[in-house]
């Protein structure tokens, strides 16, 4: 277990946890396999009722609601019910949208549960339950249901310790234009039971409890997701935040993640074996699990990109989607001292799951096996002129297939599928189990900015084996390097990230690598500089110590918002006249932001910079330390400049909000070409 994993627990607690042997892994590894023994010897059934299906495999038994097929029962390891049916609200499982109609504004818009119309069994033997409900778009439905076809689908295998569901969605050209701003698949455990939540080694806890959230028990911060919890049931937690946000994660580390009950010792997880569903590419954010106690498969939404992510559906534009599968894990240990040991388990499943896709099972002819998708290879390198004189190994490149579009678009597509790898330390890449389709092919290299885009179309074929050759990528580049700030890597990470305000703590982010995940950081500007703002000077700075993570406003006394300008301050040991100095931008986050750059002239109007207004990813509000990533490329004339001290002033002039404001990723300052020759 990681360090900082039990910093809240209580006394009893912490003798559970500490009491985890070496070999525990091993012990639920024998004990899921005596499982799976014992009900592979067990016939599948499958029991129809007049509202209800019943699929059970000896191992467990699920229940779903007819026609709607909410998830309404799980029974496993000695619960009779996983979920929460009695919330006030959601309950259970179920799959779930959010869309509005063109031209609302904003990302808020009707809540539909996808209750299906119909129930069909696809596929009853005896290795395998596949059931459909589905819900034909009609417009005389109610006015919440969103215009599209809705096929859900739940399978139940021999011997599987759990049950995967995918969905298919589809909008024809019948259907009028609509906006879809998020899909999921969620589950709400039993609040009696699930106590212990974990996402990675180094983020998983004892959750406090939902109604620790309620008013009186708890303080809504600067928005509702935040509260401060000031009266919790279980005292340990008093003077928390808790936020579903601070539990966020990257697509390309969101594999598994869930929950733990120690009586008995049960374990609920929620595995995406891949991502080729999901939108933004492999370093979109998005929710995990949080207190309810929730689990979430988030496929579409708005989360750390704003509108740019929603799905904008012309009148009869035709489209299909499979979302999923996703397998959702019950695993189990006899003896509840080693029930921490499931998060281990749960982790080598995932690596089954990712190694078994895309899975053989599925039924729907919308879900292609592996002998129906292709393959795709090359080698990436990198060539800077001032750098090397020669193409360099593109090491830790990532690499990606999305659909047709402009330098970068992949960070904001969402109706397509994308597919992504990392390269080896040579440059090589290998992308397989492709579906067939048109797609354009995209890169990014930490280390340097913009972004790599083949812009030819790569058509996919079934079985096909596409080699791409050498790939070269030239990042944007005039002049060699005066100055940088920062390390081009689309996060603003490395910056400095204060510590949290005492009174608003998550304990367990202290002392811990993502630090940027405590609530209310934006705040703590103010304090640092609570008259004149922040001021770098080149060759004297640290931008690990000296440069604060965000660009926000600063808080007034009187509840208002200041705009801030920062400085940097450079030395020109020469002036090549006539010339163009380029000055790189790249931001890592933005939110209702606008950035002007001036130089050597705090009040000089109209600036020499404006972004304009941009970015409505609350990266800063929702602790991401990214959103999506823009690069601005500033001309600068020598006439501008001078021979000794130069100073550029960059001014975020947005102040109506704490949140508008940016991240930068990395700044450089690059002489005129000739100067370098």
């Amino acid at each position: 277990m990681a360090n900082g994993a039990m910093a809240n627990t209580s006394s009893t607690r912490r003798e559970v946890a500490f009491k985890l042997k070496s070999n525990i892994s091993d012990v639920v590894k024998k004990f899921q396999s005596i499982i799976r023994v014992i009900a592979s010897m067990s016939d599948l059934q499958l029991h129809i009722e007049d509202n209800q299906v019943v699929m059970d495999n000896g191992i467990l038994q699920l229940t779903l609601s007819i026609p709607g097929g909410a998830i309404v029962g799980i029974r496993y390891g000695g619960i009779d019910n996983l979920l929460e049916l009695n919330n006030p609200d959601l309950n259970g499982g179920f799959w779930d949208l959010n869309w509005g109609e063109p031209g609302n504004p904003g990302t808020t818009g009707t809540f539909d549960v996808l209750n299906g119309t119909s129930f069909q069994v696809i596929v009853e033997n005896e290795e395998q339950l596949e059931v459909s409900f589905t819900r034909p778009w009609d417009p005389s439905l109610p006015v919440d249901h969103a215009p599209l076809n809705i096929d859900k689908r739940f399978i139940l295998l021999r011997g599987s310790s759990g049950f995967y569901s995918y969905a298919i969605y589809e909008h024809s050209k019948e259907m009028p234009a609509f906006n879809l701003y998020e899909t999921r698949i969620a589950f709400m455990l039993k609040i009696d039971k699930f106590h212990y939540m974990a996402i990675a080694d180094n983020r998983q806890r004892f959750m406090p409890l939902p109604d620790d959230r309620l008013p009186g028990r708890g303080e809504q911060l600067a928005y509702k997701e935040a509260v401060l919890l000031v009266d919790p049931i279980e005292p340990e937690f008093k003077g928390e935040v808790d936020d579903k946000y601070q539990y966020s994660c990257e697509n390309k580390d969101n594999r598994v993640h869930g929950w733990i009950c120690f009586d008995p010792p049960v374990g609920f997880w929620q595995i995406s074996p891949s991502n080729e569903f999901r939108t933004g590419g492999p370093t979109k954010q998005d929710l995990t699990s949080h207190v309810n106690p929730t689990t979430l498969a988030m496929f579409v939404s708005a989360h750390y990109g704003g509108e740019d992510l929603s799905l904008q559906f012309e009148s009869g534009e035709p489209w299909k989607k499979v979302f999923g599968p996703v397998f959702i894990y019950l695993n189990s240990v006899s003896d509840g001292n080693k029930a921490l040991s499931l998060w281990d388990n749960a982790k080598e499943q995932m690596g089954v799951e990712v190694q078994s896709w895309p899975y053989e099972f599925p039924k729907s002819e919308d879900f292609p096996r592996s002998d129906q998708r292709g393959t795709l290879n090359g080698r990436l390198l990198v060539y800077d002129r001032y750098i090397s004189k020669q193409p360099l190994p593109a090491i830790g490149a990532y690499v990606g297939l999305a659909l047709p579009g402009e330098n970068g678009s992949w960070q904001r597509e969402s109706k397509g599928y994308q597919f992504w790898t990392k390269v080896d330390e040579e440059g090589y890449f290998g992308i397989k189990n492709i579906r067939t389709g048109d797609y354009n092919l995209y890169a990014w290299v930490p280390g340097f900015i913009g972004d790599y885009h083949y812009d030819a179309s790569i058509t996919i074929t079934s079985g096909c084996e596409i080699d791409m050759g050498v790939l070269v990528h030239e990042p944007p580049r005039d002049g060699p390097t005066l100055w940088e700030i920062g390390i081009p890597d689309r996060s603003a990470a490395e910056f400095f990230i204060p510590e949290p305000n005492p009174k608003y703590v998550n304990r367990l982010y202290l002392n811990h690598p993502d630090r940027f995940r405590q609530y209310g950081l934006w705040e703590r500007y103010a304090d640092l500089y609570p008259d004149a703002d922040l001021v770098y000077t080149v060759g004297e700075s640290d931008f690990r110590k000296d440069w604060f993570f965000a660009h926000v406003n600063r808080k007034t006394g009187d509840g208002t918002y200041q705009a801030t300008t920062w400085q940097i301050k450079f030395q020109l040991e020469k002036l090549y006249e006539g010339g163009i100095y380029k000055m790189r931008l790249a931001l890592a986050s933005a939110t209702r932001s606008e950035l002007e750059v001036r130089i050597n002239d705090a009040q000089v109007n109209p600036p020499q910079f404006s972004s304009g207004l941009i970015g409505k990813d609350n990266a800063i509000a929702r602790h991401g330390i990214h959103g999506l990533c823009y690069l601005f490329n500033v001309e600068i004339p020598s006439a501008q400049l001078i021979q000794g001290d130069n100073t550029i002033f960059l001014t975020q002039t947005r102040n109506t909000s704490p949140f508008h404001g940016i991240m930068y990723d990395y700044i450089r300052l690059e002489a005129p070409p000739f100067s370098g020759s």
